[in-house]
């Protein structure tokens, strides 16, 4: 789903298409499903997720400047 997601913003540019994937993400998928997507790169799956969905996580993870 993420990589779905991912190529709906791809036409963008890098920088918006992931602030637009890490905002959807926020916005819609329930922690369960953050969780179960953490878990599931935790096993080795990260080469199967897109970069652009990969970096949207990553910018998810970090602490928010405020």
């Amino acid at each position: 789903m993420a990589n779905d997601i991912g190529n709906y913003f791809r036409p963008q540019s890098r920088e918006e298409a992931i602030a637009g994937i890490a905002a959807h993400i926020q916005r819609f998928w329930t922690p369960r499903m953050r969780q179960k997507l953490d878990r599931y790169l935790a096993q080795g799956a990260e080469p199967t997720l897109d970069e652009l969905p990969r970096a949207a996580i990553e910018q998810l993870k970090r602490p928010s400047k405020r």
